[in-house]
C-alpha cells in the first residue's frame, strides 16, 4: 500500500513538473510573438522652438522682380529668396514679397516687415504692411514685407495646418539669413546707386505678425530693434483657439486637429511665452485701447515680462485705437513713433 501511494505521488509530481514547463514556456513563446508597438512619428518636433534654434538657415539669393508702383519717393517692386520646405532639408520653396526702394542714391537701413492675418481671396503683396512701409520709405528705408507660402507668387504651404503655421517662422529666419545677399540683388535693378546698410536691420510687426516677430527673435537671438503693433501675445495653443469665433464653424474642425496634435506634440515646446526671455533685441510695442481683436492686457503682460527679463521696452498706449491703430489722427501717431524709434536705434548713431 505505501509503495502505491508513493508511486501515486511521484507520477503526479512528474505530472504537475511537466505541466508547469509547459505553460512556462507557453507563456514565454507568447510573449516573444506579442505584436511591437511602432512609435508615433512626430515630424513637427522639428518646428520646437529648442530645435529651430539649433537650425542653421541658408544664405539664398535675393533677386528682384517686376516693379509693382512708384512715386517721386520710392519704387515698390516684388521680390523672391527661397525658404528650406523642412527646417534643416535642401529642398527649397520659392517665397516672394513686396519691396519698397528709395529712388534717391544712398545706403539705407532696412525695415523687414510681418503681417498680420489676411483672407486669400483680398490678399495681394504688401496688404498688412504697405501703409507704414510708405511712411518708412519716403524716410530713407528700405523695407521688405514677405507674402509667406501660400500667398502672392509664394510656393504652396504644408497641408497640415500647423506646419503652415510654424513655417512662417522658418520663412521669416530665411529672409533674415539671407539679407547679406541683398546687395547683389539691389545692384542687378540700381547699378549700385542704392544699397542696403546691414549694420541697421529691424523688424516691424502687426498683430499676428506681431506674434512672428517675437518667435523670430526668440529662435535667432538677433539684436534687431523691433517695432510691434498689437502683436498677438498669447500662448500657444490659445492663440489660435481665442479667433475660433470667427471661421464658419466656429472653429469645430479647428478644435479636432488641436485635440489629435495635442495628443503627440507638447503645447509649451511650440508657445513663444515660455521663450520671451531668449529675446535680447530694443523693442517697441503700440497697443490701442479699444482692440477687439488684441485685447491691451496682452500687450500689458507682454510687456511686463519682457522688462522682468530685462529686454528694453518702450510701450505706448492708444486711448480708442482699434487692431489697426485708427482713428487716422491715433494711426498717425503710431506710425510717428515707429519712425522716431527706429531714426533713434539707426540715424543718429
Amino acid at each position: 500500500m505505501k509503495k502505491t501511494v508513493g508511486l501515486f505521488i511521484l507520477v503526479l509530481f512528474i505530472v504537475l513538473t511537466v505541466e508547469s514547463l509547459y505553460i512556462a514556456n507557453r507563456t514565454w513563446v507568447v510573449k516573444q510573438i506579442a505584436p511591437v508597438k511602432t512609435p508615433i512619428p512626430t515630424p513637427l518636433n522639428a518646428y520646437t522652438f529648442e530645435n529651430l534654434k539649433k537650425v542653421k538657415f541658408p544664405q539664398n539669393k535675393i533677386t528682384f522682380g517686376h516693379v509693382v508702383s512708384e512715386n517721386k519717393d520710392f519704387i515698390s517692386q516684388m521680390f523672391y529668396y527661397s525658404v528650406p520646405k523642412f527646417p534643416g532639408g535642401s529642398i527649397m520653396d520659392k517665397v516672394s514679397g513686396l519691396a519698397n526702394v528709395p529712388r534717391k542714391p544712398g545706403n539705407y537701413p532696412v525695415i523687414v516687415m510681418f503681417r498680420g492675418f489676411v483672407p486669400d481671396d483680398i490678399y495681394k503683396p504688401g496688404v498688412g504692411t504697405q501703409p507704414v512701409a510708405n511712411i518708412l520709405a519716403q524716410n530713407g528705408y528700405i523695407t521688405l514685407a514677405p507674402d509667406f507660402l501660400g500667398y502672392g507668387e509664394s510656393d504652396r504651404p504644408s497641408n497640415d495646418p500647423f506646419e503652415n503655421r510654424f513655417q512662417t517662422y522658418t520663412t521669416a529666419l530665411a529672409l533674415l539669413s539671407s539679407l547679406p545677399t541683398i546687395n547683389e540683388g539691389l545692384s542687378a535693378s540700381y547699378s549700385g546707386s542704392i544699397t542696403a546698410d546691414l549694420e541697421k536691420t529691424g523688424i516691424w510687426g502687426h498683430s499676428n505678425g506681431g506674434h512672428i516677430a517675437l518667435s523670430t527673435l526668440e529662435i535667432s537671438g538677433g539684436l534687431y530693434p523691433t517695432v510691434l503693433w498689437a502683436p498677438v501675445s498669447a500662448s500657444f495653443p490659445y492663440s489660435i483657439l481665442y479667433y475660433t469665433d470667427e471661421s464658419d464653424d466656429q472653429g469645430k474642425a479647428l478644435r479636432k486637429t488641436l485635440a489629435s496634435f495635442e495628443t503627440i506634440y507638447n503645447t509649451d515646446l511650440f508657445s513663444p511665452t515660455n521663450y520671451l526671455n531668449w529675446i535680447k533685441a530694443p523693442m517697441e510695442i503700440n497697443q490701442g485701447t479699444a482692440d477687439q481683436e488684441v485685447p491691451y492686457w496682452w500687450s500689458d503682460n507682454l510687456t511686463s515680462t519682457l522688462k522682468k527679463d530685462k529686454v528694453s521696452v518702450n510701450y505706448i498706449i492708444y486711448p480708442g485705437a482699434d487692431h489697426n491703430m485708427l482713428p487716422e489722427n491715433l494711426w498717425s501717431n503710431a506710425a510717428s513713433n515707429t519712425l522716431d524709434f527706429y531714426n533713434k536705434e539707426f540715424l543718429a548713431k
